[in-house]
């Protein structure tokens, strides 16, 4: 008993606030986010649930600390004069993030904001506008680079492995009446026959979504780099 009592003592003195929530994040990458439990995770550790309240205030204190966790891994758009290539280099990141951690999309939003988020949120911003994107120009490139990198990794772990697609390819084919949907039974071909296998369809749209957002900036006689507190009030 003695044994057993200094063993438990010193599980509970090697844990910490760190080692709960990178544990959390292991099991909601290994199970997914739903198999995350107090009891499940105390568990994985090797403790009481009720130990685990010493370094997080509930299981919503460990969903923000997991997510912050995953998302400290993106790197944020380098500086430098090539904006377009920095830029995509950070897209990827965060996509790949999204993919090494699909459930981070699934965590409900809470009121405590993930510090890695904002960050990189900001550092995005402003590597945007160092490009010389006018105001409304930033706004809109935001947000089409963040859907498409969200919508991206949601669509993919949708997708399930391509043992299974297959079939599931062939099913449909099967169903389909040629005559009737030419261009679909073409499609859902190339997609057995490995055609297209070589693209990447992420950085594909993501090379489209940049060109774009180069080609409205140079359209536009509006651009202002320069923070917006360095620019001088107009008269």
């Amino acid at each position: 008993m003695a044994r057993r009592g200094e063993a438990v003592t010193q599980r509970r003195e090697s844990l910490n606030r760190d080692r709960v929530l990178r544990t959390a994040l292991e099991l909601a990458d290994r199970e997914g986010i739903a198999a995350l439990s107090m009891r499940r995770l105390a568990a994985e550790l090797g403790v009481e649930a009720m130990s685990l309240y010493y370094y997080v205030k509930r299981k919503d204190d460990i969903l923000d600390g997991i997510v912050d966790l995953a998302l400290s891994e993106v790197a944020p758009p380098a500086g430098g004069t090539d904006w377009k290539s920095a830029v995509r280099r950070s897209a990827i990141s965060y996509h790949d993030t999204l993919r090494r951690h699909p459930w981070v999309n699934n965590v409900p939003v809470s009121g405590e904001a993930s510090a890695a988020q904002l960050r990189y949120m900001d550092a995005l911003l402003k590597r945007l506008r160092e490009a010389g994107l006018s105001p409304e120009l930033t706004h809109h490139a935001y947000h089409a680079l963040d859907s498409h990198v969200v919508g991206s990794a949601l669509w993919l772990a949708r997708i399930p492995p391509k043992k299974e697609l297959d079939v599931l390819a062939k099913d449909v084919l099967r169903q389909l009446p040629v005559d009737s949907f030419p261009d679909l039974v073409l499609h859902i071909q190339q997609h057995l026959s490995g055609a297209a296998r070589g693209m990447k369809f992420f950085e594909f749209g993501l090379d489209l979504i940049l060109d774009g957002i180069e080609r409205l900036r140079d359209a536009s006689p509006s651009a202002a780099p320069g923070p917006p507190s360095s620019r001088r009030k107009r008269r």
